[in-house]
Parts: structure tokens; sequence; C-alpha cells
């Protein structure tokens, strides 16, 4: 009996083991209690709130177990190697920790910021704004946060600090090295950070790019994408849009006016033409009633340029509007003033006598 006994008694290292798993396990069940008990009284009274707080759940419970158990440490008794791996392992979960929050906030504050200002209506100039910048504040806050994250991380370990010792002399040669080596990278950087601040282009713009016409649907650090009508994507450096010139067509307003041309035989009666175009965009829900007029702009030997102006709450609404137009024009030319379209005329008694 006394032989079993002694076989079963648990070894220091073992008991070590035990306490501290023990400890963890029960650390993390009342933290985990607690907070449920706290979401489940916020869920109660705000249900925006309590996302908000899902989503920073995990970071916040990492935190508070990490904390606690670096404030029991001491109680523990354990042997000092075990207690400076434990208070290593804790420093880096603080900071581990610390980063994911960090970043969690910054969504948490773009969903706040998302539901004031929305982006789905008309007149969205100053939603598109702010929206704009949180995203290139976002991405900025997060590659600062995770660097600034792993460089503390590494200097908690001692060889690390010796090695950062060794290299500060020579800290002016290797500076100049990296910043050769990364000045792309840096104007690429500083490029993002202008475009925040200066905006030539925010979510949402219609831009025509390369010759493509389309909407800017998402801005990096280093590059914007841009939704072309037909759904296609072009991906254009962010530098683009600082060094070449671009079209921004809601840069201040989404309105804008579409032009048409007609080419017309010379018999075409213009003031029937000016009256039936003020009829049509009358009664087109597309039309902002603010631009509309006909215009003889240039003569030809064959035929008569007519420019028609219209006008639109934005783009697209003006190309459906243009193209509109372009039918029902047509279509009554061809009933009632047939004899006005384009053509080509010969003197046919004088072929003959020639």
């Amino acid at each position: 009996m006394m032989i079993m006994t002694k076989f079963y008694q648990p070894t220091p290292y073992l008991w070590t083991i035990l306490k501290l798993t023990a400890y963890v396990f029960g650390t993390a069940i009342v933290l985990w209690a607690v907070l449920w008990i706290v979401s489940k009284l916020i869920e109660k009274k705000s249900a925006v709130a309590y996302q908000s707080i899902m989503k920073l759940y995990k970071p916040l419970f990492a935190i508070a177990m990490v904390l606690t158990l670096r404030l029991f440490l001491p109680l523990l008794q354990f042997q000092q190697a075990i207690n400076e791996f434990a208070e290593h392992a804790i420093a880096i979960g603080i900071i581990i920790a610390i980063m994911v929050l960090i970043i969690q906030l910054m969504d948490v504050f773009n969903d706040f910021i998302a539901r004031q200002y929305d982006m789905s209506v008309a007149e969205n100039l100053n939603a598109r704004k702010i929206h704009t910048q949180l995203r290139v504040l976002k991405q900025i806050v997060i590659c600062l946060v995770c660097l600034i994250g792993i460089a503390s991380i590494l200097m908690t370990f001692e060889r690390v600090q010796q090695l950062g010792a060794s290299l500060l002399a020579s800290a002016g040669v290797i500076g100049i090295i990296v910043g050769v080596a990364a000045q792309k990278t840096i104007h690429t950087f500083l490029t993002g950070i202008q475009i925040a601040i200066t905006q030539p282009i925010r979510l949402d713009d219609v831009v025509i790019v390369e010759g493509e016409w389309g909407r800017i649907e998402e801005i990096t650090l280093t590059y914007v994408v841009v939704r072309i009508w037909d759904q296609r994507r072009l991906i254009v450096p962010i530098t683009y849009f600082i060094e070449k010139p671009f079209q921004n067509w809601t840069r201040t307003t989404a309105e804008i006016i579409g032009t048409i041309f007609f080419y017309m035989d010379y018999t075409v009666p213009v003031d029937a033409i000016r009256t039936h175009l003020y009829t049509l965009v009358e009664q087109s829900d597309l039309w902002d009633k603010k631009v509309c007029g006909v215009q003889v702009t240039s003569m030809s030997e064959k035929s008569i340029e007519m420019r028609v102006l219209v006008s639109a709450e934005d783009a697209s609404k003006a190309w459906d509007l243009r193209c509109q137009i372009r039918e029902k024009m047509i279509d009554y030319m061809q009933k009632n003033y047939p004899q006005a379209l384009p053509k080509f005329r010969a003197d046919i008694e004088n072929m003959a006598r020639g």
C-alpha cells in the first residue's frame, strides 16, 4: 500500500502544471461568465451597443485574462524559471491583445460613422468625404499598430535588445540604406495620406480613368479600385491620382450636363425640334429641370449639327436621359420630318447634260 501511494504522489513539476492549468481555466471561466452577463444586460438596452461589445468581446476577454494572471501569479509560488517564463508570455499576450483591441475599436468607430453618414442617399458628398478619410485612416492605424506591436514583442527578448544596441552605432548608414530601398513605398504611403487629406477622389466618386467611366469602389494605401460601368474592375496605383490628370464628375456635386448631337438636313425646322425637346424633357423623370437647350453649332456641305444640352442629378441619370432623348427624337423625325434627315444631294439634270 505504501508503494502504491508513493507511485501516485504528484511530482513537484506535475503539481505546478496542475496548479497552473486549474488557475488558467478557473480564471477563464469566471471572466467569461462576467463578460457574458454584462453583454446580455447591454443587449436588452441597445442592440447597436451589443454588436459593438461583441466585436470587442474577445480582445477584452484576453486582456482581462492576462492581467488577472499577472496579478495573482506571485501567489502561486512557482519556481523562478517558471515565473520568468510566465511573465514573458503574459507580456507578449498583453501586447497582442491590445493590438487586436485597437483594430477592433477602429471597426466599431467605422460602424458608428457609417450609421451617421449614409452613402446610399442621393446627396452623399459629405458622407463620401468622411468614409474616404476613415477608410485610409483605418489602414494607417492598422499598419502602425502592427509595426509597433511586432517591435514591442521583439524587444521583450533579451537577444533582440542586444542586437538593437549593437546596431545603434551604424543606425545612420542603415537609415540611409533603408530610406533608399523603401523610397517608393514611403512615397506611396505619403500619397495615401495626401489623398485622405486633400481628397481629389472619394469613395463612390464618378471618374474617367484611362478612358474608362466608373466609380471609386475601394481606396487603399497603395492602389485604388475603380468599378467600371460594365462591372469590370480597374486597379490603379494610388500615385496615379496625384501625378496624372483624370476626370472627377462628382468632385463638388453629382449634377452634370449631358450633350447630344443630331445631324440634320438644312430643311429641318429648328424651332419645332426645340419645342418638341422641351416637351420630352418635361415628361421625363430623369431631368432635374435646370438645363435644357438646343443650338445649331456647326454646318457642313452635307448637314447641320444641332447640339442638345440637358442636365440631370448624376451621371447615370444623365446617360439614360441622353439615350431616351435620342430614341424619341429619331422617332419624332421619322414620323413628322423624314425629309429633314441627312441626305446626299445630286444635280441629275446637269449630270445628264454632262
